[in-house]
């Protein structure tokens, strides 16, 4: 990558989670979940650009443990973008990068790749995408799908399986699912963050991407690697850990 441009990960990391309290902690082989995260955003970024964005002491007390930097964030952050808005308002950084915190296998990889289309379309959003596997039900609402143009740019994104079959005979899409890992620069998150509330598609579906298409922004989808496991239940953290030890094993 580039080194005229200053590129920062931010993992955005809330502890009053409704559905898993306390997740970005769950411990996942011994070692907090967050910190998995870090180690692939530094593995792509460097450690000295991976930032942890917070409101939680905490989680902020864990990260320094293990010397990661953390920016303290408001408890008001409506979504993980609404908090690298703010993390844009106290590090200065031409693109910021947002890999959630609930993926401890994201691929650095995918991390880079998001990065390099950043720098290459500088004034448009990036976001990433993959395919559904067989096993997983596009009517899921866990899974937001993905609707693009033939040069995969965001037509829009839902939990409802889009795009929708009228008739049968014609066939079945090759459902596309969001992977969360995003591109964005100052200006757009000075964008993201000036709504008072979220945008009407983005309230209902619960997808925070959408209030850049409410806004007129272009988003560009890139193709990942392939699928992680995302940790959103502690009955996931089971399945994340039994991927560890046959990862280990092979």
């Amino acid at each position: 990558m580039s080194n005229a441009l200053k590129i920062i990960g931010v993992i955005p990391a809330r502890y009053k989670s409704s559905r898993f309290p306390g997740k970005p902690l769950v411990p996942i082989a011994g070692k907090p979940m967050i910190i998995h995260v870090a180690e692939k955003v530094e593995a792509a970024l460097g450690k000295e650009n991976t930032f942890i964005a917070t409101d939680d002491d905490t989680i902020r007390d864990v990260v320094k443990q293990h010397g990661y930097q953390v920016v303290m964030t408001s408890e008001t952050c409506k979504t993980g973008t609404d908090r690298l808005y703010e993390v844009s308002q106290k590090i200065a950084a031409d693109i910021f990068i947002n890999v959630q915190g609930d993926e401890p296998f994201v691929d650095p990889a995918d991390i880079v790749k998001v990065a390099k289309a950043k720098e290459a379309q500088p004034d448009v959003i990036i976001n990433g995408m993959c395919n559904l596997l067989p096993e997983e039900d596009p009517h899921s609402v866990n899974i937001p799908k993905v609707v693009v143009t033939k040069d995969n740019k965001l037509l829009y994104m839902s939990r409802l399986a889009v795009p929708g079959i009228k008739d049968p005979k014609v066939g079945v899409p090759v459902y596309k699912k969001q992977v969360c890992i995003y591109a964005f620069n100052k200006e757009e998150l000075k964008a993201y963050g000036a709504y008072d509330d979220k945008a009407n598609c983005e309230l209902y579906e619960d997808i925070e991407i959408l209030r850049f298409l409410d806004a007129g922004f272009n988003v560009q989808m890139v193709e990942t690697g392939g699928n992680t496991i995302a940790v959103d239940t502690p009955e996931d953290v089971i399945k994340a850990e039994a991927f560890i030890k046959e990862r280990s094993k092979a």
